[in-house]
């Protein structure tokens, strides 16, 4: 948990971490993981915001803090591929590396999706 948590706030991992690192940005799920640790970079500052400034409303706290995290998310998203190519890069792979094996994994689901066995149904062989 807490070596997640140093690479979800930028840091790098062990050599041996590599292959994690390069299926964590590339896999089908890897905006929303990458957002995830977006929220994770921003908890900090959040926590601040809504716990330590006590002479102003809560309200108004929890209002700022949601409008710092949704133009924070929206930073993030504007820089997801490039983010995430800096952390496999990181972790040691060329770069271009999570482009192309993204490409290559659409590319498989497109045949997959267009496969005979899928559009015909399981019993079309005989």
């Amino acid at each position: 948990m807490l070596r997640w948590l140093w690479y979800a706030m930028g840091g790098g991992l062990p050599r041996a971490y590599s292959r994690w690192v390069l299926e964590d940005t590339t896999r089908r799920s890897w905006p929303v993981r990458h957002l995830a640790r977006a929220l994770v970079q921003m908890s900090p500052v959040l926590l601040i915001c809504l716990f330590a400034v006590p002479v102003v409303p809560f309200a108004f706290r929890a209002a700022a803090a949601g409008g710092g995290v949704f133009l924070g998310l929206l930073f993030s998203a504007a820089y997801m591929t490039e983010t995430t190519e800096h952390r496999a890069v990181k972790a040691g792979w060329p770069p271009g590396t999570t482009a192309r094996v993204r490409a290559e994994r659409a590319a498989r689901d497109e045949v997959e999706r267009h496969a005979r066995y899928r559009r015909d149904g399981a019993g079309s062989y005989d």
